[in-house]
């Protein structure tokens, strides 16, 4: 057999749409993965349907290159905190990370977390300010913006001693030299090879692979994919699965063993100590569990997982819509469903509440959240959801801890003073903020995430939509007392029918419809927003009685405003804590948790009474 390649590994790390994803394309075309014919996509690693809508990354995905004689396996780390729990596990498998910022925008808190991980794993980065071509550039103050934050991360020396490359991914060149704006990668794959060291492994020791992700595969079951610590393996061998205790999870043997080559995951008869494989054959072993042969009784150490922060309660559609339009309806499917995605996304937490229709679902932020119910609906479910809440702690005191989150913000001069209005509402303390130039200014709070559920459309109102909002967990602190809600009601539908515009016409005046002409409705449905802090029970399908009577004047037509379509993440973000959200593959609805009006003023009596 042929004698490996040399081999690196390396993750990208870079903020949400600071190119990630455009220079990994550039990567491939340039290292001769894709042949000159190929019909490739654009933003190949960028995979998923919602990840290609979104423009984000939202899954961490494992491909490779192959450059004058070297293997680099690339791992592809997502932007968002809120998918954060990907990125732990994935720095463990690599030997090098490159920190990817925007020649504008510069560092940003989503960088400083995976950033953060990454230094405190002992890896040395190399820094690409990427989108030299920008004309509001401003290379030198971003590269001490990166340098300061590699010292409030406690770098070691060697790591801040980092080489610096400037690029434009779009346009596929690197240079060491800023005022550069040709050229090809080469320097980029030049100082992969020169500065990340090649994988430590023990190649004649026992094999040990550690998860790091898991997929499923119709035919082959669960893939476990990961870094191979130590020894060799081939297809059939006897293998077992520990977890962190050392206590054996089950015996098997590898299936199939998949090396990444591209895009593209191709089966393989051996893999060596250093390579980052895949394996099929095991039905239980999961992320963080060991999988060795069957001499080895140590487990390998896994890095521990950061904690949920929000949760939500997932319940069986129980309205009167409920069934028309998914298929997956029932609890046992939806059960199933999020017990999957807990056994592949460590950072979700699901429990069964007691009365068995409905689940609690912890993950990182709402972003998180939004997205796997994103998907679910798309593969045909019904859910009713709930409002978000954060889950508080127990200090050494007893006190009540709840979760704080570091916010950065871009906006233009004139909005600065009703942001920091809002966040002072929200409880958020300023602590920093300071000119960024071109008219805007960049202010820093410390707030606590429940304030922050929600803000964000007002937000984009607040700003006229230029405003950009950062948010990255910071800590667990002091619980800051009762936080004000929504300071609107809402508009109740009273009854079951379909929405007529002679009653809509009057209900413009009450407030904001989310409803058009025609939209089926039911008793206990929200139609729109009040524009009085009271809700209100209305009647939106009244239609006008016919007489024989003529009326001296025309009637006038009825001319309706347009309704507010909410996203998923607008709906969530806005409903009150006696509203749920009802997601079904073709609509978002918004209800009051209790449809009966009568059972409504009975539960907030009893409310009111506690």
């Amino acid at each position: 057999m042929s004698a490996p390649l040399p081999l690196r590994n390396i993750a990208i790390i870079a903020h949400v749409d600071h190119g990630k994803t455009t220079l990994v394309d550039q990567l491939f075309r340039q290292s001769g993965t894709f042949r000159d014919n190929q019909r490739v996509e654009e933003r190949a690693m960028d995979s998923n349907d919602l990840e290609k809508e979104r423009g984000i990354t939202i899954l961490a995905k494992c491909t490779s290159v192959e450059w004058n004689g070297t293997r680099i396996n690339i791992v592809d780390t997502p932007g968002h905190a809120d998918f954060g729990g990907e990125v732990e596990r994935i720095l463990s498998m690599v030997d090098g990370v490159i920190l990817l910022v925007d020649s504008s925008e510069g560092a940003m808190p989503q960088t400083k977390f995976v950033t953060g991980k990454a230094l405190a794993l002992g890896l040395r980065p190399i820094v690409v300010v990427n989108k030299v071509d920008r004309p509001d550039e401003r290379i030198q103050e971003v590269l001490d913006e990166v340098f300061d934050l590699f010292v409030s991360l406690d770098a070691s020396d060697e790591q801040c001693d980092f080489p610096v490359l400037y690029a434009s991914g779009r346009n596929g060149y690197a240079n060491e030299d800023p005022n550069l704006r040709e050229g090809t990668l080469t320097p980029l794959f030049e100082k992969i090879v020169s500065h990340v060291p090649a994988p430590a492994a023990d190649v004649d020791g026992p094999f040990k692979f550690l998860v790091t992700l898991l997929d499923r595969d119709n035919f082959l079951g669960r893939i476990l994919t990961g870094k191979v610590q130590s020894g060799t393996v081939k297809v059939n061998s006897p293998i077992h699965a520990l977890d962190r205790d050392g206590k054996i999870v089950e015996t098997g043997r590898a299936s199939k063993l998949m090396a990444f080559r591209g895009l593209e995951r191709v089966p393989v008869d051996e893999a060596r100590a250093g390579d980052i494989i895949s394996i099929a054959g095991l039905a239980e072993a999961t992320v963080a569990n060991t999988i060795a042969d069957p001499t080895v009784t140590e487990p390998l150490y896994a890095q521990p997982i950061d904690p949920p922060t929000l949760s939500m309660r997932f319940a069986v559609n129980d309205s009167p819509m409920a069934g028309r339009e998914g298929s997956k309806v029932t609890s046992r499917m939806i059960r199933d469903r999020l017990e999957r995605e807990a056994e592949s996304n460590v950072a979700i937490r699901v429990t069964e509440s007691a009365d068995k229709d409905s689940f609690e679902v912890a993950g990182r932020g709402e972003l998180q959240l939004g997205v796997l119910i994103e998907t679910m609906r798309r593969e045909g479910f019904e859910l009713g959801i709930s409002r978000p809440r954060v889950l508080y702690r127990q200090d050494e005191d007893g006190q009540r801890t709840e979760p704080y989150e570091t916010v950065v913000i871009d906006v233009d001069d004139e909005h600065a003073g009703t942001v920091v209005e809002k966040m002072a509402n929200r409880k958020g303390e300023m602590t920093d903020m300071r000119p960024s130039g071109g008219g805007k200014t960049r202010i820093t709070f410390s707030a606590p995430s429940r304030g922050l559920i929600g803000y964000h459309g007002e937000f984009l109102s607040d700003t006229r939509g230029t405003g950009i909002m950062n948010r990255l967990f910071e800590k667990y602190g002091p619980y800051k007392g009762k936080i004000e809600g929504r300071k609107n009601g809402v508009l109740i539908s009273n009854g079951a029918g379909e929405a007529v515009g002679y009653a809509l016409g009057p209900l413009e005046e009450r407030g904001v419809l989310f409803v058009g002409v025609g939209t089926p409705l039911y008793e206990g449905m929200i139609i729109g927003e009040n524009a009085k802090p009271d809700d209100l029970e209305v009647n939106p399908m009244k239609s006008k009685q016919l007489t024989n009577f003529r009326s001296t004047g025309k009637d006038d037509a009825i001319r309706l405003t347009p309704p507010r379509i909410m996203t998923l993440e607008q709906a969530i973000a806005y409903i009150d804590d006696d509203e749920m959200v009802e997601v079904t593959p073709k609509s978002i609805r918004l209800r009051k948790a209790i449809l009966d009006p009568h059972e409504r003023k009975k539960a907030s009596r009893k409310k009111e009474a506690a």
